[in-house]
């Protein structure tokens, strides 16, 4: 989001640049100067910073959403609540597997772009040692069983209405995925939807250090 921002901020200000300069005399005389003109190298320069802008965001269109993992350490922060829908969770989940903790929210929109991806991730990977825990942010307990009902969502998620857990695993902002290996450790975090691609490739990682 913030890089989406900063894009746009910008191609608008390349744009006035450009506008600017098409408009003022001055930018074809300054005293002194000899070469190319001022308004030429101005020119020249905005289309190649503009050029460069375009460049990065159909870069980032033609991937997805980009990788944003951040190496962590620290063991995981206990999550030992009862589940929105089933039983507690508790420690004992996350024994000897690795763990992805997603937080996310009903009123959060790429959470909702995200979902179906995580709930195909978990299909694939539960059986292979992967645990799965949702952290509902900070939302209404309705909205948040609809939102599991409207996605199939088949793994455990719980609430963290105070935000205390969120603190605890360091989430800047949602949604937030945090990968812990089958030791307990904290190792990447994600900020921001990512792609199904993204978090296989990490898992997989964690899943072949397992101790044999």
């Amino acid at each position: 989001m913030v890089a989406s921002a900063v894009t746009a901020d910008r191609i608008r200000l390349t744009g006035r640049l450009l506008h600017l300069c098409a408009i003022s005399p001055k930018c074809d005389s300054v005293s002194g100067m000899s070469g190319p003109s001022p308004r030429s190298i101005l020119l020249l320069a905005g289309i190649l910073v503009l050029g460069g802008v375009l460049a990065t965001v159909v870069a980032n269109i033609d991937r997805g959403v980009p990788e944003s993992a951040v190496e962590v350490d620290g063991p995981m922060p206990s999550i030992d609540r009862r589940a929105l829908k089933g039983s507690r969770v508790s420690p004992d989940h996350f024994s000897g597997r690795v763990a992805l903790v997603n937080f996310w929210a009903s009123w959060c929109g790429p959470c909702r772009q995200e979902q179906p991806g995580l709930e195909r991730l978990s299909r694939e990977l539960g059986g292979r040692g992967v645990e799965f825990v949702g952290i509902n942010f900070m939302d209404d307990r309705a909205a948040a069983l609809a939102y599991l009902d409207e996605f199939g969502v088949t793994y455990p998620s719980v609430a963290d209405r105070e935000g205390t857990l969120a603190h605890r695993f360091g989430v800047p902002y949602l949604p937030a995925t945090v990968l812990v290996d089958a030791r307990g450790e904290m190792r990447y975090r994600f900020a921001g939807a990512q792609t199904e691609t993204t978090l296989r490739k990490y898992l997989t990682q964690l899943l072949e250090e397992r101790p044999s």
